[in-house]
């Protein structure tokens, strides 16, 4: 989109079935594991840039033996930066022992990051700063291996205050209020629980001493139970990773489905991505090989290879995130790309009579690169509608035309031009205002010499939220062509909520579907409406979040989806724009006609899928309204 907004974070799990010897043998590398989490990571980094994590584990090596690695960075390039960290270590130790090289047993006793379970990260930060203590994955690290645990998630929780207020009472002391450190901390005393419990049964039943313990409470430890009684009070939407040191792993999905997790399995490996296409392309397997974890359940692995997949916690109605759909998500994965193409188709009709139905003197394009897809659907939307133009006019001539003016008819097609290019060079770093604007208004440059002065210039995104680039930079090089008109075309509906699962979309402020609705309140002298709603969120914030609903929707019931549109035109013009101005967004019944199993819509609809959702966009409302710049989790 071309306002960017920071994305989801993205995990990756590596579980080898087979010993490390068989990698060698088979792929000439023991590095295969490693090889192909830097793979699944690259291929997501789409999904978060500020940082990125590994950490792997080892199997059957001795005590004194270091059998758990890490490494994090919060670099420009963390990928790059943390698997060059991996491989300067793994090469001072192949130039100091040369003679090891081919040696995997010693390899695995003296090399770090050679592992048989690995799990990855790539991070964009919603919950505070971007520290390296922020990236994941986190380490709860214990002498006993059953205890050491490793976390990283694509999630976010509505209700980490609740969940760092349940660690209080029982009498911990966490050391941040991160939903991060509070998740890890809560799986991590569950473990602690049940490791004690089983122990003791151990002890009395079979008078078994600790050392000889720990193999059979490894054994038996039931990571389902651990995750039923941990994830009982979260509210979010959440793929939560985990490995324990003995060899255990999960991959938990929230109940409604909300943050996405897919999973290959075959007699070599197990592996977890948040994106389907990215284990296709990384292990070349066919889509139909490559399963989605369902919501509510968790994908266990055994240190000894058995694998399940059982119900953890009670199932929502499913609202997977459509924004996966329209932006974050690869559109390389073939349900995402076809989607992408039918939201372009379904604007369509809206974008013809904005022009009049004026295809010969109208110039298609769009801005940024990951609006594309949703271009071509438009273009072929055109190419349909001017088809049957084409059939109108022949038939019409009843036989009679020349062959000339036949094909002539026959030969009118969209007018379809790449006119926008970002240029990346560019860095907006002047830290005066006026200069920065300036800066900011030459991000894109332009192909001059299609637009003609008569034309229509329609101009598909992926979605508006601020409008802030769109103002400052991409209408004014676009009034530059000297259209007659600028149709600004947003192939997802109106943001008008605040996401509190993941996305960095937390302040009502920033929206200027927000910013219009209150123009609107105060030109049709209905302002009153937002101190309505401001008391309606006070009164409730005593409440349980099951008792709690989004007083926010108030403000935009006065107006329908086409006056909001026409303000944000309005609001997106300014005085130096020659062109007249227009604004077109999706409806939200067509973006459910194009995603149809996507169904997670709560940042156009105000429909949140969990209870803690209601609160957080009240929340954010207050801290609007008080004139807080804060998040409201």
């Amino acid at each position: 989109m071309s306002d960017a907004i920071k994305h989801e974070c993205g995990i990756a799990m590596v579980r080898l079935l087979k010993p490390l010897q068989y990698y060698k043998d088979k792929y000439g590398s023991a590095f295969y594991g490693l090889n192909k989490m830097y793979l699944l990571m690259e291929k997501q980094h789409n999904r978060g840039q500020d940082g990125a994590g590994l950490a792997s584990v080892k199997f059957n090596v001795d005590p004194g033996i270091r059998y758990i690695s890490r490494v994090r960075s919060n670099q420009d390039q963390p990928i790059q930066d943390i698997f060059s960290q991996i491989n300067g270590r793994l090469n001072t130790l192949n130039e100091e022992f040369p003679e090891k090289i081919d040696d995997v047993e010693w390899q695995t006793n003296n090399a770090p990051y050679i592992g048989n379970l690995y799990l990855g990260h790539v991070r964009y930060g919603t919950f505070g700063k971007n520290s390296i203590e922020s990236v994941h994955p986190f380490l709860r690290q214990s002498n006993w291996r059953h205890k050491s645990l490793i976390v990283a998630g694509n999630f976010n929780m509505t209700n980490s205050k609740r969940l760092f207020n349940d660690l209080v009472e029982i009498g911990q002391h966490p050391k941040e209020l991160t939903d991060t450190v509070t998740v890890m901390e809560k799986i991590g005393h569950f473990i602690d629980d049940e490791v004690t419990k089983l122990y003791q049964k151990l002890k009395k039943t079979e008078n078994i001493s600790k050392k000889d313990a720990s193999p059979l409470i490894e054994e038996r430890i039931n990571i389902k139970k651990i995750l039923k009684r941990s994830a009982k009070n979260w509210d979010g939407g959440y793929a939560m990773a985990g490995m324990l040191g003995h060899g255990d792993s999960f991959v938990l999905r929230d109940p409604a489905g909300i943050r996405p997790a897919f999973y290959y399995k075959d007699d070599e490996v197990v592996v977890v991505a948040s994106e389907r296409p990215v284990i296709q392309t990384v292990f070349n397997i066919d889509i139909k090989k490559v399963k989605e974890i369902t919501p509510g359940h968790a994908l266990i692995v055994k240190r000894n290879g058995s694998i399940s997949m059982p119900q953890v916690t009670e199932i929502l109605p499913q609202k997977s995130c459509s924004f996966e759909r329209i932006y974050f998500s690869r559109g390389s994965d073939a349900d995402i790309y076809e989607e992408r193409k039918k939201l372009g188709k379904l604007v369509f009709p809206k974008i013809l009579e904005k022009i009049n139905k004026d295809i010969k003197n109208t110039v298609f394009s769009f801005i940024p690169n990951t609006a594309e897809t949703s271009f071509y659907g438009m273009r072929e939307a055109a190419e349909d509608f001017l088809n049957l133009q084409k059939t109108k006019k022949i038939l019409k001539g009843r036989g009679v035309l020349s062959a000339e003016k036949v094909t002539q008819i026959l030969s009118e097609r969209p007018r379809i031009e790449k006119l926008a290019i970002k240029d990346a060079k560019l860095r907006t770093f002047i830290a005066d205002d006026n200069s920065r604007d300036d800066l900011v208004a030459h991000v894109y440059d332009v192909t001059y010499g299609i637009v003609k002065p008569n034309d229509n210039l329609v101009i598909i995104d992926d979605s508006i939220v601020r409008g802030t680039t769109l103002k400052k930079s991409i209408i004014k090089i676009l009034d530059r062509l000297h259209p007659k008109k600028i149709v600004i075309v947003s192939s997802a509906p109106q943001i008008r909520y605040p996401d509190c699962y993941g996305i960095d979309m937390a302040r009502m402020g920033d929206f200027i579907a927000f910013r219009a609705a209150l123009e609107l309140l105060k030109e049709t002298n209905q302002y009153h409406i937002i101190d309505e709603v401001y008391k309606k969120c006070k009164e409730q914030q005593p409440l349980e979040d099951s008792l709690i609903s989004n007083a926010v929707k108030a403000m935009y019931e006065p107006f329908t989806d086409e006056q909001i549109s026409d303000k944000i035109a309005q609001m997106l013009k300014t005085e130096d724009i020659n062109s007249e101005v227009e604004i077109i967004y999706q409806s939200v019944e067509n973006l459910h006609k194009a995603c149809p199993n996507h169904l997670g819509d709560w940042y156009f609809t105000g429909d949140y899928p969990t209870p803690g959702g209601n609160r957080v966009v009240n929340d954010a409302f207050i801290n609007f309204y008080e004139g807080n710049n804060k998040r409201a989790y």
